[in-house]
């Protein structure tokens, strides 16, 4: 079993909640929960222990996005084919993907978790521009990993095996 289908199961994402992921308010919708989190932290500088109240708030979001909107209507868009892409990686190790998409998306990965140390450290040391570099460097990683999903969804959706769950 692959992380990426371990953590499936931890963010509760059903053959339904894929489709309810794939709708494109979900997927640009999560891109809010970064921000979010760092400004629920860095306002303890203000609030104090209170902003354990936004953060978990935040947190609590992260979890419930990917199943709180309805299933994708359409999936003939970027949002959606991203998901989408991210299933068929979560899956590799059932249904053996083209060679080509493994190694870049860890690097890509490993800019994302680059980019989260970075914004943590911004946010503990209260220093804006680590947190700032920080968020966008784990923005671009990300963006970059999803665009990577799309091509990954493109090159597999013909597949006969996925073709009965990725739509």
């Amino acid at each position: 079993m692959t992380v990426e289908t371990k953590l499936s199961r931890v963010f509760k994402l059903t053959d339904d909640n894929w489709m309810k992921h794939a709708n494109q308010w979900s997927v640009w919708t999560r891109y809010s929960v970064l921000p979010l989190i760092v400004l629920a932290f860095w306002s303890r500088v203000w609030i104090g222990w209170w902003c354990l109240v936004p953060g978990v708030l935040s947190l609590a979001w992260m979890f419930v996005n990917p199943i709180v909107f309805a299933k994708a209507h359409s999936t003939d868009n970027w949002a959606s084919k991203s998901v989408l892409g991210e299933r068929v990686w979560a899956n590799r190790d059932r249904i053996p993907v083209p060679a080509h998409h493994g190694a870049v998306l860890k690097v890509l990965n490993g800019i994302s978790a680059i980019g989260m140390l970075l914004a943590t450290w911004g946010v503990v040391a209260l220093s804006v521009w680590p947190a700032v570099t920080g968020v966008a460097l784990a923005y671009i990683g990300k963006s970059w990993y999803l665009d990577r999903m799309v091509w990954l969804y493109e090159d597999m959706k013909n597949v006969p095996e996925y073709r009965t769950w990725l739509y």
